[in-house]
C-alpha cells in the first residue's frame, strides 16, 4: 500500500550526520528502490512498472540519458532510476481541491521536497491577476488565455519558450517548428545550464557537439578517465560499464575534488558477487583535484606526452593520425610545451608525482575515454578546459578508435535529442532552410535568447510571455532572487509539468498550470496508443512507451498540447493552414515522417525505430573519422593556463547534488553516500580548513558569496560537516545555493552559470556584521 505524502515540513529539523560510505549501491540501493517505489506506488505496481524500464518494448527511464545495450538484465534500472519512476508513477494526487485549501503565498513557504511529495497533477488550473489561489480551468480556457496573451505582444521576441531534457522528440520537434512558425528563436533549455560548454568545445574541435562513444568502447577501453563527474549518484547504470572496463583488463582514474562512492568501489545489484561480496574496486587512481584545475592538468599530461615523444620520436603522438586529420598542431605544442609546473601544482593542488603516475597510465594506454560531467561545464574557463581535453585525445589518435573517444555524460534522459530535434536560439541554416521547405514558412533568422538571456530579458520587461515545457525554471537557475523578480514581471507564465513545484509559485500576473502525460503513462490517441521517441547520451535512438493509466482523465501529452496550441495561436493570427497541427497530434507517425525529411540521420525514421532497441545516428568523427568543422580536420586548440586564485579566509564552492535528488526533484533529504540524514543544508569543509578559519564540526553558519564589483550575496544557516573535500574547496546543494550564483557569472562562449566555482566565506550564525567578518 502507498503511503501518503508527509503533512507537515520536515525541513532540516531531524538533520543528522555519519561517515561518508566507501562503495555504491549493493543490498542498500536495491532496499532503498523497493522501498521508496513502495511509499509512492505500492508494492505490486512497483514490480511491474520497474520491469518496464529501459526495456525495448518499455519506456525510457524519466530520469538520466545513460544507454543500455542490446542484451539487457530484467531489472535495467538504478536506484534513482527508480526514484524517478516511482515519482512519476505515485499514486498520490494535486487536485483543484489542494489549490483551494492551500494559497499560492502558503505554497512558497513550503520546501522543494515538500512540494514534490503531494503527487500528479490532475487539472489545468488558473492564477488570474491578484487571486490568491488556483482555480480550475477547461483545456479550451487555458489555450484562449494563452492565444490572447501571444496575439497581444508587439513582436514574437516577446516570448520565451524553455524545454527541459525529458520531453520527447515528437513533442521538441513540434514545439521548435510551433515558436518558430510565431517567429522567434527563443528557446533556452536545460542543456544552457549543464552541456552547453560541452557542445560549443566539441562543434569547434570535432565538428559535432555530441560523444562520440559508445557502451562498447567503454567496456574496450584500456584507460577511463573520469573526470568533474559522480556516477553513483547522478548516472549509477555507469559503474556497470566501467566494471566491465575493469573485468577487461582496462584502469579507471578518478579526477574529482570530492571522493565519491561510487568511484571507491561498486557493489553491482544485478550480480551475487556485488550483493554479498566486496565488489569492485574502480578508480585505480583518485586525482583529488583542486576546483577548476583540470585545464592545468591536462595542460601538464599534453607537455609530458610531448616530451615523451621527444625522447622517442614516432612511439607516443599519433603522427599519421595528427598529419591527416587534425591542424592547428605546432601552435598547439610551442604553446602547451611553455606550461610553468609551478602553476599547474598551484591550480591543481595535486603533487607533480601524482601528475607523472597519471602519464605513465597514459602512456601505456592506446585506446582512451575521457568522460566528464559538470564539475568540468560550469566554470568561466570551461570552454577551454574541454577544448584541452580533446587536444589529449587527438595527440595520440584517441578520436574515431574502437575503445576510445570524448564522452561528455550529459543527465536529462532527451536533453540531447531536444537539441537534435532543434531546441537551440542559434540553429543552423540548413536546418532552417530543411524546415522552411518542408513546411512552406518562414523561419526567422536571427538568434534568440538561452536560459540566462532570458532571465536578463524578463527582469528587463523584454520578454512578458514564458513558456515551460518541464522542469523547475525557477529552482534550476542561477540567481534566485534575480530569477524570481525577473518571472513576476511578465504578463503570463505557462508551466506544462506532471507535478507541482516552486516554478508553480513564482509566476507573472497571470499563471497557467497544465498538466501532462509521464513517460511511464500510455498515450492514447487517435484511438490508438502512440509511441514517443528519444535519443540516448551515446546518439541511440530508440522508442518510448507508457503503459500505466494516465494518473488523471484530464492530462494531455506534451505533443497534443504544442499542436493545439499552436493550430490556435496562428489561425487566430491569420496563418496559412500549412502545417497539419490537429493531424500530427492525433498520429505521431505523421511527425516521425517530417523529422525524417527534416533532420539528417533520420530517414525512414518510422520503420528504423521500431526495431528494437532502435538505431544509432550517424557521427562522423566516430565512424570515418570525418571532422565537419569550419577546416574539415580536428582542431588542436590553444587553451591559456587558469588559476583560480582565492583570497585568504575563503573558499572555493560547488554545487552538487544529494543521493536523494536527480536536477530539480528532491526524492528525499538523505545523501547516504556522504552520511548526511534528514536535511539538505550542510556545507562539506576539509577539516584543515575549518581550523584555518577557526569552525568547527557542526558550526552553524552563513554562506556569503563575494563577487569583484563588490556584491555579495548570503546563503543562511548551513551546518557545517567536516569532510575530505579538496583543501581550499567546498560544497553544498543546490538549489539551495543558487542564490550565490550570478546571473552575469557565466562561462566564456557557452554562457553557462558558473556554478563550480563560487568564492565564499563562512560566516558564523550571529555575527552582527556580516561585511566586517
Amino acid at each position: 500500500m502507498a503511503s501518503g505524502p508527509p503533512e507537515n515540513d520536515p525541513g532540516d529539523s531531524g538533520l543528522t550526520v555519519g561517515p561518508p560510505k566507501e562503495y555504491a549501491a549493493g543490498i542498500p540501493a536495491v532496499v532503498q528502490s523497493l522501498r521508496h517505489g513502495g511509499r509512492q506506488m505500492g508494492a505490486k505496481r512497483t514490480l511491474l512498472t520497474l520491469l518496464s524500464v529501459n526495456q525495448k518494448t518499455g519506456f525510457d527511464c524519466p530520469g538520466c540519458a545513460w544507454p543500455e545495450g542490446d542484451h539487457r538484465h530484467a531489472a535495467e534500472f538504478c536506484e534513482n532510476g527508480a526514484k524517478a519512476v516511482a515519482e512519476e508513477a505515485t499514486l498520490r494526487r494535486v487536485t483543484p481541491a489542494f489549490f483551494a485549501e492551500h494559497s499560492v503565498a502558503e505554497l512558497l513557504e513550503r520546501s522543494d521536497y515538500w512540494l514534490g511529495q503531494q503527487g500528479r497533477l490532475t487539472h489545468p488550473m488558473y492564477l488570474a491577476p491578484g487571486a490568491r489561489h488556483y482555480t480550475p480551468v477547461s483545456w479550451e480556457q487555458a489555450y484562449d488565455i494563452m492565444a490572447g496573451e501571444l496575439a497581444a505582444l508587439d513582436s514574437p521576441d516577446e516570448a520565451s519558450f524553455y524545454t527541459s531534457g525529458r520531453t520527447s522528440n515528437e513533442a521538441a520537434f513540434v514545439y521548435q517548428l510551433f515558436v518558430r512558425a510565431l517567429g522567434t528563436n527563443n528557446l533556452p533549455d536545460c542543456s544552457n545550464m549543464c552541456h552547453e560548454s560541452s557542445g560549443v568545445a566539441l562543434s569547434e574541435t570535432i565538428g559535432i557537439g555530441k560523444g562520440s562513444v559508445s557502451l562498447d568502447d567503454l567496456h574496450q577501453a584500456d584507460l577511463v578517465l573520469v573526470v568533474g563527474q559522480n556516477p553513483g549518484t547522478n548516472h549509477p547504470r555507469m559503474l556497470s560499464a566501467l566494471e566491465r572496463t575493469k573485468r577487461g583488463g582496462g584502469h579507471v582514474v578518478a579526477v574529482n575534488p570530492l571522493p565519491e562512492a561510487g568511484l571507491l568501489r561498486f557493489r553491482n545489484p544485478q550480480r551475487p558477487s556485488g550483493m554479498i561480496g566486496r565488489g569492485t574496486a574502480l578508480a585505480d587512481e583518485f586525482a583529488q583535484i583542486r576546483l577548476g584545475g583540470d585545464l592545468a592538468l591536462f595542460r601538464a599530461l599534453n607537455r609530458l606526452l610531448l616530451e615523451a615523444e621527444d625522447r622517442a620520436p614516432g612511439t607516443v603522438v599519433d603522427r599519421a593520425f595528427v598529419e591527416e586529420h587534425t591542424d592547428g598542431f605546432e601552435e598547439f605544442a610551442a604553446d602547451v610545451r611553455a606550461t610553468p609546473w609551478a602553476e599547474v601544482l598551484e591550480a591543481t593542488g595535486l603533487e607533480r608525482e601524482q601528475i607523472e603516475r597519471i602519464h605513465q597510465r597514459v602512456l601505456k594506454a592506446r585506446k582512451i575515454v575521457v568522460c566528464w560531467a559538470m564539475g568540468l561545464t560550469q566554470h568561466k574557463h570551461s570552454v577551454p578546459t574541454i577544448r584541452e581535453v580533446v587536444n589529449f585525445l587527438l595527440l595520440r589518435g584517441n578520436i574515431g578508435r574502437p575503445g576510445a573517444g570524448v564522452c561528455p555524460v550529459r543527465g536529462h534522459s532527451n536533453v540531447q535529442g531536444d537539441r537534435t530535434m532543434g531546441i537551440y536560439e542559434k540553429p543552423a541554416d540548413d536546418f532552417l532552410d530543411a524546415l522552411e521547405k518542408e513546411f512552406g514558412l518562414p523561419m526567422p533568422r536571427h538568434h534568440g535568447l538561452d536560459v540566462v538571456d532570458t532571465i536578463r530579458a524578463m527582469r528587463d520587461g523584454r520578454v512578458k510571455v514564458f513558456f515551460a515545457m518541464g522542469g523547475n525554471f525557477v529552482s534550476a537557475t542561477p540567481d534566485t532572487a534575480v530569477t524570481e523578480q525577473a518571472l513576476r514581471r511578465t504578463a503570463l507564465t505557462v508551466q506544462v509539468s506532471t507535478k507541482l513545484n516552486r516554478s508553480h509559485l513564482v509566476t507573472g500576473r497571470r499563471a497557467l498550470i497544465l498538466p501532462t502525460l509521464g513517460r511511464t503513462e500510455a498515450d492514447l490517441r487517435g484511438g490508438g496508443p502512440q509511441v514517443v521517441t528519444v535519443e540516448d547520451s551515446r546518439s541511440s535512438v530508440h522508442a518510448s512507451r507508457g503503459t500505466l493509466a494516465p494518473a488523471s482523465p484530464e492530462l494531455r501529452s506534451e505533443t497534443a498540447i504544442v499542436c493545439e496550441l499552436a493550430e490556435r495561436v496562428l489561425a487566430a493570427r491569420g496563418e496559412p493552414p500549412s502545417v497539419p497541427w490537429r493531424a500530427m497530434a492525433e498520429d505521431y507517425d505523421l511527425i516521425r515522417d517530417r523529422i525524417a525529411r527534416v533532420v539528417p540521420g533520420f530517414e525512414d525514421f518510422n520503420r528504423r525505430v521500431r526495431h528494437p532497441g532502435g538505431f544509432v545516428l550517424p557521427h562522423g568523427p566516430r565512424d570515418d573519422r570525418h571532422f565537419p568543422t569550419a577546416t574539415g580536420k580536428a582542431r588542436f586548440t590553444v587553451n591559456p593556463m587558469t588559476v583560480l586564485y582565492v583570497p585568504e579566509g575563503r573558499l572555493l564552492l560547488q554545487t552538487v547534488r544529494s543521493h536523494d535528488q536527480y536536477n530539480t526533484t528532491l526524492y528525499g533529504l538523505d545523501d547516504r553516500y556522504r552520511g548526511i540524514h534528514g536535511g539538505r543544508r550542510v556545507v562539506f569543509v576539509h577539516p584543515d580548513d575549518l581550523a584555518a578559519l577557526q569552525l568547527a564540526d557542526a558550526d552553524r553558519v552563513d554562506l556569503v558569496g563575494e563577487y569583484p564589483d563588490g556584491a555579495e550575496r548570503v546563503a543562511p544557516d548551513f551546518r557545517v560537516v567536516s569532510y575530505p573535500t579538496a583543501r581550499g574547496c567546498c560544497a553544498a546543494y543546490f538549489p539551495e545555493t543558487n542564490v550565490l550564483v550570478p546571473l552575469d557569472s557565466t562561462a566564456d562562449l557557452s554562457n553557462t552559470p558558473t556554478s563550480k566555482s563560487v568564492v565564499v566565506r563562512l560566516v558564523r550564525r550571529g555575527t552582527a556584521d556580516l561585511a566586517a567578518a
